[in-house]
């Protein structure tokens, strides 16, 4: 268990299982009490990645969501604390995969119920790897002007009535989320302020207990007195008397177990909380009072009388009024990762683009920026010009190039054109680069040999993509595929992927003399090459890459040249509307 201060003003968070609300107003307490970053570094919504959209004020900031605990920690390694929102069915796992990531040291667990024997494990794991537990069944802590936990304090109403938002001199623990709310408003009007608030969970096993954080806040300088609220059940209160008798807390404490009505009914009564329940003389209310009480603790009983409360309308507010003073925050409906434009100068992956010009950035370059969100290096920036240049066209009786003459003999406008000829691009049209690509490294990652793959492809019902012409064949080799070959040889660091596709070449050529690599298996390959060889992606952003069909808008930006080039060509000719032959047409019935 820590020996002092777990928060600062610093402090960040990773928060798994996606809730709005509760980092919403984790966020909101950030901004009200002046941190200059959030206090959320990252969500973690298992089987998800991208980015949530939540509000620092009134700017709107994109928080990043990762898939894995792993992953999130690697990320983000200055979060140590991790907040737990995951049911109690799944709690204890998540919470014990973060606390054995060793950039976690505080994890609070908010589900209720998670079993016993879990709660146990966890406890073990967390006190012999010196790392600190809140919960289960908790709302979670708060320092005071720093960081919180959720859903603690409540409203941002109840937070600055509570004073919260800047710091005052008493530790609070209690077992109680809820009665947190309450003693932190009863303290506020009574002393300067909450300096920190822990609730430690009402389950029976709670992960760190009422003195543990009593000893903490008597290590901590700013905390000049504690106070305690705990509740019949259970025997932790008498661990904090133990502390107190042999005179390990020197600053006063104010103390006050709850449940004395309990001896009002004529049965055990269970209260709201599992550990909430009497089990004996030892774990009622006025037991563990009187010896707070006999150990030096300060411990009142008294009663207080109700007053008839009113809640005052709210003033309502013009809209423009509450727009300009920041009252009113509207969400956005785009996320733009790539490009900027709202400077003196757009910008491309932040880029600007007079460094563009000036530097003599080519189209490849420009790419690069756009798509992959990286200047990469310029061998790689002049293989993509390269695929678009021998991409561009292939003559006018491909699909693509057919239906956009056809359409532009059709007194169709230029886009309308061009995007006709595109509809055709797909599996049997230019789709397949994404394909072999696919093919080849799961192939390739697998080990597998040109036999065992073309085979069990073949098995599959699938034709390898990138393999076979109808025109290029063994002795009569495609150009476009030599000079990409011959481009990676000398400049490519590795071409591990082409040279496997080479040998699936090998393997098919055995079977029929008109199965060579194709452009598209050639591109595919060596973009596969490209990426992995240039060092500049992670194995995950090349699958993302190859996944999502970056390969393919090479194939896409390329033929629209051609396209559109066609499409010219037909107007400037002023060919009439196209008509197909009725002799290249089969009737039959």
């Amino acid at each position: 268990m820590a020996t002092g201060q777990i928060f600062s003003k610093t402090t960040q968070a990773l928060f798994y299982n996606y809730k709005q609300l509760p980092i919403q107003r984790m966020l909101d307490f950030d901004f009200l009490c002046g941190r200059e970053t959030p206090s959320v570094a990252g969500i973690i919504n298992p089987g998800s990645d991208g980015f949530q959209k939540l509000f620092f004020g009134q700017e709107e900031i994109a928080i990043p969501v990762h898939p894995t605990i792993e992953a999130a920690c690697n990320a983000h390694p200055t979060a140590d604390v991790f907040i737990n929102f995951a049911s109690f069915r799944s709690a204890a796992a998540s919470s014990m995969s973060a606390l054995k990531q060793p950039t976690i040291r505080v994890v609070a667990i908010i589900a209720e119920g998670v079993p016993e024997s879990d709660t146990k494990q966890l406890i073990s794991y967390a006190r012999a790897n010196n790392k600190v537990i809140i919960g289960p069944a908790t709302v979670g802590g708060i320092q005071a002007g720093a960081f919180k936990i959720g859903d603690t304090a409540g409203t941002i109403d109840n937070i600055i009535q509570c004073k919260l938002y800047r710091p005052g001199s008493v530790g609070f623990v209690s077992k109680s989320g809820g009665m947190s709310n309450e003693m932190y408003n009863t303290i506020a009007r009574v002393t300067d302020g909450i300096y920190e608030g822990i609730a430690i969970g009402g389950d029976v096993f709670p992960g760190s207990t009422l003195s543990d954080h009593i000893l903490r806040f008597n290590n901590i300088p700013q905390v000049k007195m504690m106070v305690v609220l705990g509740e019949l059940g259970g025997k932790d209160e008498y661990s904090l008397v133990e502390a107190l008798k042999q005179g390990k807390v020197q600053k006063p404490v104010v103390a006050w177990v709850s449940g004395t009505c309990a001896r009002l009914f004529k049965s055990e009564v269970q209260f709201g909380h599992a550990g909430a329940k009497s089990g004996g003389e030892l774990e009622s209310a006025q037991a563990k009072n009187q010896a707070l009480k006999d150990a030096g603790a300060v411990v009142e009983d008294g009663k207080i009388c109700p007053v008839t409360e009113i809640t005052p309308p709210p003033i309502p507010e013009d809209l423009k009024t509450a727009i300009k003073s920041g009252k009113v925050r509207a969400p956005t409906h785009i996320i733009s990762t790539i490009s900027d434009d709202r400077g003196e100068e757009p910008c491309y992956a932040g880029v600007p683009m007079s460094t563009i010009i000036e530097q003599g950035y080519g189209v490849g370059d420009v790419i690069s920026l756009l798509w992959f969100k990286r200047s990469l290096p310029r061998y790689c920036t002049q293989f993509i010009e390269m695929c678009i240049m021998l991409c561009a066209d292939h003559g006018p009786c491909v699909s693509g190039a057919h239906n956009s003459i056809v359409t532009a003999r059709a007194g169709k406008d230029l886009v309308s054109s061009l995007v006709s000829g595109l509809l055709t691009i797909g599996p049997r049209f230019g789709g397949a680069i994404d394909d072999a690509a696919r093919y080849f490294k799961d192939a390739y990652d697998r080990n597998l040999t040109p036999y065992e793959f073309v085979e069990g492809m073949k098995k599959k019902g699938i034709r390898v993509p990138g393999i076979g012409h109808r025109i290029k064949s063994r002795d009569n080799r495609d150009k476009r595929v030599q000079l990409l070959q011959k481009y990676a040889h000398t400049h490519f660091p590795s071409v591990k992927y082409m040279e496997y596709a080479v040998q699936v070449e090998t393997y098919t050529l055995s079977k029929a003399n008109n199965l060579v690599l194709n452009v598209d298996g050639a591109i595919g390959s060596l973009f596969l090459d490209l990426l992995s060889g240039s060092g500049m992606f992670s194995k995950q952003e090349i699958d993302e890459i190859v996944e999502i069909g970056y390969l393919n808008g090479l194939f896409v930006l390329a033929r629209s040249i051609g396209l559109i080039g066609h499409t010219f060509d037909q107007k400037r000719l002023k060919q009439p509307l196209y008509r197909h032959p009725w002799e290249d047409v089969l009737y039959t019935k």
